[in-house]
């Protein structure tokens, strides 16, 4: 196993690697709306902070010369799951279909006040 830092993501919050990899897997720790550049929330429409968990994870895989398109597992986390439908939208936006695999979990509360963080895994 060995881990990938971009430069074109976020700085891990706390004790975590951008990702790892191991064989043909490569898992792509949470990421927060956070603006690589400045390493603050962004504060923007649901729809934005959707894009931008998705392009920090985007950040993350090019690192290791993978896409949105190698992603097969998604785990969403969700202040509110009302904003389903905000998140189905951006993500048929940004994510090639075949979509992949995803969950959906909502939580009373995620860190630095976000109302969405996204995983992902993506295989080689």
């Amino acid at each position: 196993m060995y881990t990938i830092h971009s430069e074109r993501a976020p700085e891990p919050t706390g004790s975590y690697s951008q990702g790892t990899s191991a064989a043909r897997y490569v898992f792509v720790s949470s990421q927060l709306p956070i603006d690589p550049r400045t390493g603050e929330l962004i504060e923007a429409s649901l729809g934005a902070q959707v894009a931008r968990c998705i392009g920090n994870v985007e950040a993350v895989l090019s690192d290791v010369d993978l896409t949105l398109e190698d992603v097969c597992l998604l785990h969403v986390w969700l202040t509110d799951l009302k904003d389903l439908s905000i998140v189905d939208e951006v993500i048929a936006e940004r994510i090639p279909k075949p979509y992949p695999a995803r969950s959906v979990i909502g939580a009373s509360e995620l860190p630095l006040g976000a109302p969405v963080q996204i995983e992902a895994v993506a295989c080689r």
